[in-house]
C-alpha cells in the first residue's frame, strides 16, 4: 500500500488539514484534499492558549483530546468523500497544533497537541505523531520539518531550487541538484526565515473581522511605511545564522505592538501591507544569502495564495522565476500535509527523514512514535 494521510492544523485554526497522498520511489501524489472546520469553542481555547501563559494542565489535555478526536474526523471525512477504507491507509502522519516551542529554551521544549492515540483508536489506522521532540532532544532545533520533504518532491536533476513555505513562520528550503555533475551532493539547508501569516491573519481579524485577508487585497491598498519595515527588519532573529527556527513564542502580537509603540497613529491598513513586506522581504534577504544565484523559487502554503507577499517577492527577487508549487505538481495549500504523510512513511520505514545540516541535531534520528490502532477496531464515529 502506498496511500498515507497526513493531517494538522496551522496558525490560523480555522480548520484541519487532512491530505491524502500516494508515494512511492518516485514521488508523491495529492489526491485529494479536505479541510474540517474547528467549532469556534475549541478556536477560542486554542487562541487563549496560544496567547496566555495561563492554561491548567487539565485545559491543555482537554485540548489535547479534543484536537485528537477533531484529526479523526477530518480523516474519516476526508476518506468517506473519496470511498477508501481505512484497510488502504499505509499511516496517518499527526503534525498536531503547536502550542509552545522554544528550543533554545533551558531545558528546550517544543509542544503539540492532538492526542495520536484517539486518532489512531477512531479511524482504524497506524499513527504516526509527536515528529519534533526526538529531533530536540538529539540537541536540534525541532523545526523545520518539510525541508526533507521539498529535497524528494522537488529536487531537479540539473537546476538548483529553493522552497519557500509561507504559513503562520516562513521557511525557505535550499535544495541541492538531485544529481550533481561532479563531486557528491551537498545537504538540504532549510530553516525559519520569520513571520509568514501569522502577524497578517492577526491583523486582518482585528480589524477586519476576517480570518484572513483574501489573496492579499486589503494590503494592496495600502502603502508600506519604510521606518516600520526598518525597525521590524533589525530584530536580531533575521541576522542570526541557521539552524534556527522560531514560532507564535516569538513573532507574536506583543511583538509588533512593540514596533508600533514606536510610529504611532498609522493607518491600519498601511501596518497591514508593511507586514507584507516583512514577510517577503526577511524571505528574500534569507535566499540572496544561502542561494544567490537560484533561478526558481517555489511558494507553497496559505502564503502563495496573497498575491501582495507573491508580487514582493518577485520585486524583491527579479533573477528568480517566482511562482507556486502548483507549477511542480503538488497544491500549495497541500504541501504541508503530504509533508507529514511522507514523514510517517520514512518512520515506518525506519529512517532518519532530517538531517542535522537543517535542524542541527547532534546525530540523524527517526522521528515520531508509532500509535497501532486497536486489534479489534470497528469505527467510533
Amino acid at each position: 500500500m502506498n496511500l498515507y494521510i497526513g493531517v494538522m492544523s496551522g496558525t490560523s485554526m480555522d480548520s484541519v488539514d487532512a491530505v491524502l497522498t500516494r508515494i512511492d520511489g518516485a514521488g508523491v501524489d495529492v489526491i485529494a484534499h479536505h479541510a474540517h472546520d474547528i467549532p469556534k469553542p475549541v478556536r477560542a481555547r486554542l487562541s487563549l492558549a496560544l496567547n496566555t501563559a495561563s492554561l491548567s494542565a487539565l485545559e491543555a489535555w482537554q485540548l489535547d483530546a479534543a484536537l485528537g478526536t477533531l484529526f479523526a474526523d477530518s480523516v474519516n471525512t476526508l476518506l468517506a468523500s473519496q470511498r477508501i477504507s481505512a484497510a488502504q491507509i499505509s499511516a496517518i502522519g499527526s503534525h498536531g497544533q503547536t502550542l509552545f516551542h522554544a528550543p533554545e529554551s533551558d531545558p528546550a521544549l517544543t509542544i503539540q497537541i492532538a492526542d495520536p492515540n484517539i486518532i489512531a483508536f477512531r479511524t482504524g489506522i497506524i499513527t504516526v505523531a509527536d515528529f519534533r521532540r526526538m529531533d530536540i532532544a538529539a540537541g536540534g532545533q525541532g523545526a523545520p520539518l518539510a525541508p526533507s520533504f521539498h529535497a524528494f518532491a522537488f529536487s531537479h536533476p540539473t537546476l538548483s531550487r529553493t522552497v519557500l513555505n509561507i504559513g503562520g513562520i516562513a521557511n525557505l528550503t535550499v535544495l541541492p541538484l538531485r544529481t550533481p555533475p561532479l563531486g557528491p551532493r551537498s545537504e538540504v539547508i532549510g530553516f525559519d526565515t520569520g513571520p509568514g501569516n501569522t502577524l497578517l491573519d492577526g491583523w486582518t481579524r482585528e480589524h477586519l473581522s476576517k480570518a484572513y485577508d483574501e489573496g492579499g487585497q486589503w494590503a494592496a491598498s495600502g502603502t508600506v511605511v519604510p521606518a516600520l519595515l526598518n525597525a521590524a527588519m533589525s530584530d536580531e532573529y533575521f541576522a542570526r545564522r541557521p539552524p534556527k527556527s522560531t514560532g507564535l513564542e516569538y513573532f507574536n502580537r506583543r511583538w509588533l505592538d512593540h514596533l508600533l509603540a514606536q510610529h504611532p497613529h498609522l493607518p491600519t491598513v498601511d501596518v497591514q501591507r508593511t507586514l507584507c513586506e516583512l514577510t517577503a522581504c526577511s524571505a528574500a534577504n534569507a535566499l540572496k544569502e544561502h542561494a544567490p544565484r537560484c533561478p526558481e523559487l517555489y511558494v507553497c502554503g496559505g502564503g502563495a495564495l496573497n498575491q501582495t507577499v507573491m508580487e514582493a517577492l518577485r520585486l524583491q527577487l527579479p533573477q528568480c522565476r517566482v511562482t507556486s508549487t502548483d507549477q511542480l505538481g503538488v497544491p500549495a495549500k497541500s504541501v504541508e500535509g503530504a509533508a507529514f504523510a511522507w514523514l510517517a512513511r520514512e518512520r515506518l520505514q525506519g529512517r532518519a527523514a532530517v538531517s542535522s545540516s537543517i535542524t542541527g541535531a547532534l546525530h540523524k534520528v527517526c522521528l515520531g512514535g508509532i500509535y497501532q490502532p486497536s486489534a479489534e477496531y470497528e469505527r467510533h464515529g
